[in-house]
């Protein structure tokens, strides 16, 4: 009897949370462009013209996080700026069968460069993102021009908050999960994650009017999410050998109170590893560093791409024609 109770009680749950999913993505729609690659169908943001950028968002958020932060406007004045939401995450499929690892997802992003005719392009990537950056310039050099990484995580390290996010990653009880009480208790902590993400800062306003927070509760979102954090640390494991291959151009930015990926034993050390680097840490500041610092992030790209002289020189203008 209590069995019966308890299974028909999980299945309530599922549809309900189904049905959640459906309305949170008609209320969402992509606004973006897909294209299929390999049988994954990828959504992705494109603005500009110019030389190629490409931004790579991290975990909880999508492609538009760029655009909430303003960074994706502010790229585009100079350059063809393609925002990806990777796989699983947003709009984009991630099919079962396959180690979403960032050097699978990076390997995906390589295809998609060549379909979307993408030629060394400066990659951006934040957070998780920054993973993905730094497979796609270590396992395809070729492709990348520079890259700027953001509050990146780099070498394994043990995190509780892994730990807490993995169960949905496991076959069959993973399955479970994601449809029954994970998306119950991920509405409970969505506030209080983003709050860290952003603390010591408030969140912006601009943020929290536009964050659609139901899509990063979904059941598909929510087992990319966990795939992510459980693939982590071992992907910084094996990743940490071949840094010193990084002969592109490289910025590492990050906040100096960021708590989700600490900059001593992260970002720093990469910098310190990789001596043509270079790094610049805002204090103040912690995990969503480009959306304290937009114009830095933007000056970055320009470094790295060739053209910070050029940047500066007009926007120096600009403020001088305003004024």
């Amino acid at each position: 009897m209590v069995l019966g109770i308890a299974a028909a009680a999980l299945a309530a749950t599922a549809v309900f949370n189904i049905y959640e999913a459906r309305r949170v993505e008609r209320r969402n729609p992509p606004r973006g462009r897909f294209i299929d690659v390999e049988g994954v169908r990828l959504h992705y943001l494109e603005q500009g013209e110019g030389p190629p950028v490409v931004l790579l968002h991290g975990n909880v958020v999508t492609a538009e996080d760029f655009a909430y932060s303003g960074i994706l406007d502010l790229v585009a004045e100079r350059h063809r700026v393609i925002a990806f939401d990777r796989p699983g995450m947003g709009h984009s499929d991630r099919p079962n069968g396959r180690l979403w690892t960032p050097g699978a997802q990076a390997d995906l992003l390589r295809r998609a460069f060549d379909r979307l005719g993408i030629e060394r392009a400066v990659v951006l990537g934040h957070s998780l993102g920054a993973m993905v950056a730094v497979a796609l310039a270590l396992d395809h050099p070729g492709a990348v021009r520079g890259l700027v990484l953001l509050s990146g995580y780099f070498y394994p390290t043990a995190r509780a908050d892994v730990a807490l996010a993995s169960p949905p990653a496991i076959p069959v009880l993973g399955d479970v999960l994601r449809y029954t009480v994970s998306p119950l208790v991920g509405r409970a902590l969505l506030p209080t994650v983003i709050k860290g993400m952003f603390t010591p800062r408030e969140v912006p306003p601009d943020f929290t009017a536009h964050f659609p927070s139901g899509m990063s509760v979904r059941p598909s979102q929510i087992r990319a999410s966990a795939q992510d954090a459980a693939a982590m640390i071992p992907a910084a494991a094996a990743m940490r050998q071949r840094y010193r291959e990084l002969r592109m151009p490289l910025a590492i930015i990050a906040g100096r109170e960021d708590k989700v990926a600490k900059v001593g034993g992260q970002s720093v050390r990469l910098h310190e590893e990789i001596p043509h680097s270079s790094i610049r840490l805002v204090a103040k500041v912690g995990h969503m560093v480009h959306y304290a610092v937009p114009e830095e992030v933007v000056a970055a790209i320009e470094t790295v791409s060739g053209r910070a002289g050029a940047y500066r020189h007009d926007r120096n203008e600009e403020a001088t024609s305003l004024s």
